[in-house]
């Protein structure tokens, strides 16, 4: 066991010392968490607003309205709102001019002017009905004073009254079943799952390319002259890749929880479906170096394939939205059933028996390639003594 331990960790050092991999292994995949979640991500709020013009009391009191109503605010000046709006970076412009902040300093009706981005009628709904509130509170507080209760004690009223009625809750089900499919998804769950998956296999089958480097300079040679027997040399070559897809799973399982606050469900099941589907990809590395004995082609041959395999099995566009023929093509993939095992933990708090097909079937397919890969590694051995 400790000449198999010794194997794995002089792998993960060769891994370690290309300089390449800290930005392949630890900065791009969270760059495209990030771009990705982005684009298609579901938001974490109900909408995006930028307020513009005046700061006053006006300012404020729409502010809190929009916030209390799950909205994303932030503020600009006039001419950057409105280019914003323009190129999509935020759903609902508002400009709120000095004489409207006056009018509602002295209780009187003030006016704001909207413009709303194409295709967001619910975000532009909720600002109108948060116009519509503070329009309303300043109207109530404003008869209030008329009648002579002062400024202070009529804002306790409204606050005490509003405090004393129960808030009527509007909950909203949408009958779509892709658009049920992605309900409470956070807005970089999805892309951190699927970038996971995509660089885990990605840079474990690339590693597959130190294999033919050990033949090449003599390493494997070496080994099996050492007192070894080939379960050890083997062991120690499929340990070692393993420990990389590990390493880089779960390196990007906990920097897009601190980064991003990703949900990725029941921690150790996460990480279970993190272990089986690198045993896949290590079986396909220890497969890959055996056949092939160039080491700019099996460079080649790693991206290409990882890039394919993944983009088939919805690591870079969701299987739910692939046709139905497609999707049932898309399981020949060892991608495509961690997908499904991530979707069902993510998005449907499922347990251990709801993934089990899902982890059965890729431990097949990791039995499979390891045993394939470590018997043509050991062909090519003892091809090369």
């Amino acid at each position: 066991m400790r000449a198999t331990l010794a194997i794995a960790g002089t792998e993960l050092r060769r891994f370690a010392r290309d300089r390449s991999n800290i930005f392949f292994v630890l900065i791009f995949p969270m760059l495209l968490v990030f771009v990705l979640g982005l684009q298609f991500g579901g938001s974490g709020s109900a909408g995006s607003v930028t307020l513009a013009g005046a700061q006053g009391d006006l300012h404020r009191a729409l502010t809190q309205e929009l916030a209390d109503a799950d909205l994303q605010v932030q503020t600009a000046d006039p001419e950057q709102m409105r280019t914003q709006v323009a190129r999509g970076r935020t759903q609902v412009g508002v400009v709120i001019s000095q004489e409207a902040e006056e009018a509602y300093a002295d209780g009187e009706a003030a006016q704001v002017e909207m413009i709303a981005a194409p295709g967001v009628p619910a975000t532009e709904q909720r600002v109108r009905t948060a116009i519509d509130a503070v329009a309303l509170e300043q109207t109530q507080q404003a008869a209030l004073v008329a009648q002579g209760v002062e400024a202070s004690e009529a804002a306790g009223a409204l606050e005490q009254s509003r405090a004393s009625v129960q808030e009527v809750e509007l909950q909203v089900q949408d009958v779509e079943e892709i658009a049920q499919e992605f309900a409470g998804l956070g807005q970089f769950d999805l892309s951190a799952a699927t970038m996971l998956l995509l660089f885990v296999f990605l840079s474990t089958l690339s590693s597959g390319v130190m294999l033919i480097q050990s033949r090449r300079i003599g390493v494997q040679s070496r080994i099996l002259a050492a007192p070894l027997t080939s379960a050890q040399a083997l062991g120690g070559q499929v340990l070692g890749r393993w420990v990389i897809a590990m390493v880089q799973g779960g390196y990007i399982m906990l920097a897009s929880i601190w980064l991003f606050d990703v949900d990725f469900g029941t921690p150790w099941l996460a990480l279970l479906v993190i272990a089986v589907f690198a045993a896949v990809a290590t079986g396909a590395a220890m497969l890959l170096g055996a056949l092939v004995d160039h080491e700019g082609a099996a460079t080649g041959i790693s991206v290409g394939l990882g890039l394919v395999l993944g983009a088939l099995g919805g690591c870079m566009f969701p299987l739910e939205l692939f046709p139905d023929t497609l999707q049932t093509v898309a399981h020949i993939t060892p991608h495509a059933w961690a997908y499904d095992a991530f979707a069902q933990i993510q998005r449907h708090s499922g347990g251990l028996a709801d993934i089990g097909v899902e982890l059965a079937v890729l431990a097949a397919m990791a039995v499979a390639l390891v045993a394939l890969g470590s018997g043509a590694l050991r062909r090519g051995a003892a091809r090369a003594m």
